[in-house]
């Protein structure tokens, strides 16, 4: 009798777990994933921005420009488009871009690359001037991949400035998107 009656729990127990199984259910759906991405561009100096050197009014750039090449550097999210470099006018402007030892001033301008393949050389004189209504438009991002842009500087011929001091301006470089 103890093995029938082993024998009757085992088939009981195998029917419980068996019915146990048999009455689980599932249900599914399906969960949204979603996010945006922000047309976003960072804007930062290339090097060391537009270094000059030493102008000479009397034999070099009597008759001559000081030219120099600076950078910008853009980053911005892969398709970001409408995008637009503006240069301002420095913190010494008036009429003309100027630099000043603190007290003479030194002219110069900013003329933008003769196109917006990032990388162009400048060519001097510039075909077009650098402010914040003459823009650079840039072509949409084509990746997150930084791209420098050539500032071309140019510090006009014949000058009567004083030696001494260097001269300086700080403009700000504005990335539009």
């Amino acid at each position: 009798m103890f093995k029938k009656t082993a024998l009757n729990l085992a088939l009981s127990a195998a029917l419980l777990l068996s019915a146990g199984l048999a009455s689980a259910a599932s249900a599914t759906v399906n969960l949204p994933v979603t996010a945006s991405v922000t047309a976003k561009c960072s804007i930062a100096v290339g090097g060391t921005g537009l270094a000059f050197g030493a102008y000479d009014p009397i034999v070099a750039n009597l008759t001559a420009p000081l030219t120099a090449t600076g950078s910008v550097d853009v980053t911005c999210a892969k398709n970001a488009s409408t995008l637009t470099i503006g240069m301002g006018n420095g913190t010494n402007f008036l009429v003309k871009r100027r630099m000043t030892d603190g007290t003479d001033f030194l002219l110069y301008d900013v003329g933008q690359p003769p196109n917006n393949t990032p990388g162009t050389a400048c060519n001097f004189p510039a075909a077009t001037s650098w402010d914040n209504v003459a823009t650079l438009a840039l072509t949409t991002a084509p990746s997150k991949a930084l791209r420098s842009y050539n500032v071309c500087g140019s510090i006009p011929a014949g000058q009567d400035v004083a030696a001494g001091l260097p001269y300086t301006d700080t403009i700000i470089a504005t990335i539009n998107f």
